[in-house]
């Protein structure tokens, strides 16, 4: 695994490969001069039933998928960073006294070890300091815990496609190297970046202008495309249109409406909890902002449901805004309006390897 800041001056760029529950993505970023530039992306639907809960039903076809998406986006590439996120997946916060070197992460691995809910034989664990306070020298370290049996089959799809993982990284630590790169982290403000996607939605919350927990709840996208379908009939590929913000043509709005309210309620109903408890942990009585990116940021009319029914201001985010684009090198894809649904795999694409 591998977490922590992007920009490694002298490492080289990976692919970014982004293996969603609805959508694969891939994307090359180069550092040119100080400033990044888009170098090859991609996207491949997958039919609904391929990825539940990142727990892949459909080997063949996302392999297939994968296959197809390298070949026609980057096909030179052999070594792809990946992510992680979901129930086999645990993040913590410890708060240590300062050390360095081998003393550090001997120090940090046992407390991780302590920490764990799975057995650690079982698990495969990795760190990143976030913060030293040199007043009173102690460190602020973020712990990941990946059960190795979910994470051995994200590898080994993978390699089945004829590519090399070498690097791991947590869904929300991705959005997070996202939001840093095109934003400015306001120290006096408290954000919560909402990636949702189409069954998972991964909150990070930003505190005193550094990372401060994350939360990975269940549900996402997939509830409104299933009332879709229900409610109108929809097949499965209109549907999904509609999903990507294309409710004028195929639906009534205020039908629509009335639909995405019922269909949206859990999802408002576990971000309201999440919130609540950081409110809660930290003593706040307010989130300043919350930054929306994921499939579902594309949903037409959700951002402003949202912002109504959990009473926070909504911006939806742009991972694009730093990153120079030559948009007539990608002429199939209109990044502007895709963009939020290119959070993740931006924050993977970030990331470099020696």
């Amino acid at each position: 695994m591998g977490i922590g800041k992007p920009f490694a001056r002298k490492e080289k760029p990976v692919l970014a490969l982004d293996i969603g529950s609805n959508t694969v993505k891939v994307m090359r970023l180069q550092d040119r001069s100080g400033s990044l530039v888009l170098k090859a992306v991609g996207l491949k639907e997958l039919p609904p039933e391929a990825i539940i809960a990142r727990e892949i039903q459909d080997r063949e076809t996302v392999i297939f998928a994968i296959q197809g998406l390298v070949e026609e986006s980057d096909p030179k590439a052999r070594e792809v960073a990946i992510s992680v996120s979901g129930s086999s997946v645990i993040t913590d916060e410890l708060v240590m006294d300062r050390k360095s070197g081998p003393e550090a992460e001997q120090a940090i691995l046992f407390e991780a070890e302590q920490r764990s809910p799975f057995d650690v034989e079982d698990v495969t664990l990795d760190y990143h300091i976030i913060n030293v306070d040199q007043e009173t020298e102690k460190m602020q370290v973020l712990l990941v815990a990946v059960r190795n049996q979910f994470l051995q089959s994200q590898l080994d799809v993978v390699s089945d496609a004829g590519l090399e993982p070498v690097l791991v990284d947590a869904d929300s630590l991705a959005i997070l190297n996202c939001y840093e790169l095109n934003y400015e982290i306001d120290p006096t403000k408290v954000i919560a970046l909402v990636n949702l996607g189409f069954d998972i939605t991964n909150v990070t919350f930003i505190k005193d202008g550094l990372y401060h927990s994350t939360r990975d709840l269940v549900g996402g996208a997939r509830s409104i495309y299933e009332a879709l379908r229900g409610d109108f009939q929809l097949s499965s590929e209109k549907a999904l249109e509609v999903l990507r913000g294309g409710v004028e043509g195929n639906l009534e709005p205020d039908t629509y409406k009335a639909t995405l309210g019922g269909a949206a309620e859990e999802i408002c109903k576990n971000l309201d909890m999440a919130l609540f408890y950081f409110k809660n942990s930290t003593k706040l009585e307010d989130i300043d902002q919350i930054m929306l990116s994921g499939g579902g940021a594309l949903i037409q009319f959700l951002p402003e449901l949202l912002q109504t029914k959990l009473s926070v201001p909504i911006e939806t985010m742009n991972p694009l805004r730093n990153i120079e684009c030559d948009r007539a090198l990608f002429p199939d894809l209109d990044l502007e309006k895709i963009a939020p649904a290119l959070a993740l795999v931006v924050g993977l694409a970030s990331r470099r390897i020696k």
